[in-house]
């Protein structure tokens, strides 16, 4: 039975001082009390502090996933990243675009003096100092970006990609309504906010499902290990929705929510022929055009290996690679492009970390490098990163632009 006993929506003044809006709500005999917090605010990580001191709890659930808390706990991690096992899992854009992110919210911190999460920070270690268990109850940011990216369509992922390219480039001051914002919501969907071109299609994967999740894993905890009182530490954003979703016992079964957030949509089936469609539709092209004449076929080959090549080339070159890397990429991608499986960004990078291994310091240094464009090229990790990216770009377009040349070829003959 899951009972609201105390409700505060919304902050609200006492004595000239901020208080942070807070929902206590009941699980059989556990209770939870959901702290609703602003990622940029000294107040939150004051208010936290308090309660914590206040020795009510036995237990402090946290806003993090473990990927997120280890990024706290250990903002060295990065220089552990196996940067092969990144490009060979195809984590490699993942990996770009949380660092993107990073650097936006980095650059916010810089311009305004505040570091974004100081109420988890302060929530972890008073926990620890208290001897209280830390659960980290938010969705792993990898899952749900992947989530992010499969909720829109193709064109709309490529507005967010750009955006998060643009918000590393630019240089524009924030305003102080972009920071009120934060306060008053989630980190990610602020951040996420500047890139989409309409937030509606990121509510549900940014808000309204990580409200579930954290509310099924809070349940799951509760019943697991008979809690007497959690403090919940949440965004504001996330109150009212988790509240909500105690309040109509909308999940039975936290275990099986659980999983099906943490489920990766796969790709409509028909997306997944479109790859092996244009390989067959080039393959018998070149087939045509050698029954046609050895000089068409010869033609359609040379095409195909100077576009694809030329293109993945290209762009590996705009990220200043080694120069066999650039050879890589132009002997790679028209071979690679025939082969749906395997990517020209992966051998290019590949070849690149070998030729120019990423040092200690390059890792040490992607905090601040991430922040300025010059920085994402001075870096040899964030360099591997972009000319995975920038060569599988070029051979993408490659192979659009040479299937048409091909098919411009057999129209005419």
């Amino acid at each position: 039975m899951i009972n609201t006993e105390e409700q505060t929506t919304s902050l609200i003044q006492e004595n000239g001082a901020q208080t942070e809006p807070a929902k206590t709500v009941k699980i059989g005999s556990s209770s939870i009390t959901l702290l609703g917090t602003a990622h940029v605010s000294k107040a939150s990580a004051d208010k936290v502090q308090e309660l914590i001191a206040t020795g009510q709890y036995d237990a402090v659930a946290v806003e993090l996933c473990p990927s997120r808390h280890r990024a706290i706990v250990n903002p060295d991690a990065m220089a552990k990243m196996d940067l092969f096992q990144v490009i060979k899992s195809g984590q490699a854009s993942m990996v770009a675009a949380s660092l993107a992110l990073g650097a936006f919210q980095q650059r916010m911190a810089e311009q305004f003096g505040i570091e974004p999460g100081a109420e988890m920070r302060v929530a972890i270690k008073d926990a620890q100092a208290a001897q209280l268990p830390v659960l980290l109850i938010d969705r792993e940011i990898g899952t749900t970006m992947k989530r992010i990216y499969h909720s829109v369509p193709w064109w709309k992922r490529i507005n967010i990609f750009a955006g998060l390219i643009a918000s590393v480039i630019s240089q524009e001051k924030f305003s102080a309504a972009e920071i009120e914002r934060l306060k008053e919501g989630d980190v990610l969907e602020s951040s996420f906010s500047q890139f989409a071109e309409d937030e509606k299609d990121l509510f549900r994967p940014l808000i309204s499902e990580r409200d579930e999740y954290m509310t099924a894993r809070l349940i799951k905890e509760c019943r697991e290990s008979n809690y007497r009182h959690v403090l919940a530490v949440v965004g504001a954003g996330h109150l009212n929705g988790m509240a909500r979703q105690f309040e109509e016992h909308a999940i039975n079964n936290p275990d099986e929510r659980i999983a099906q957030l943490d489920t990766i949509p796969p790709p409509s089936a028909w997306l997944k022929f479109i790859p092996w469609l244009i390989v067959l539709f080039v393959l018998a092209g070149f087939a045509f055009g050698f029954m046609q004449s050895p000089e068409i076929g010869i033609g359609m080959v040379m095409d195909w290996v100077l576009i694809t090549g030329g293109l993945s080339a290209a762009g590996t070159a705009i990220a200043f690679a080694h120069p066999l890397s650039i050879l890589s990429a132009f002997l790679a991608a028209p071979i690679t492009t025939l082969h749906p499986a395997i990517g020209a960004g992966m051998v290019v990078a590949a070849v690149e970390a070998y030729l120019r291994k990423p040092k200690v310091s390059d890792f040490n240094r992607l905090r601040t490098d991430t922040t300025s464009l010059k920085g994402w090229w001075n870096n040899q990790v964030t360099r591997v990163l972009l000319i995975f990216i920038l060569s599988s770009l070029g051979a993408a377009i490659g192979t659009y632009v040479a299937g048409f040349r091909i098919f411009e070829q057999l129209s005419s003959s």
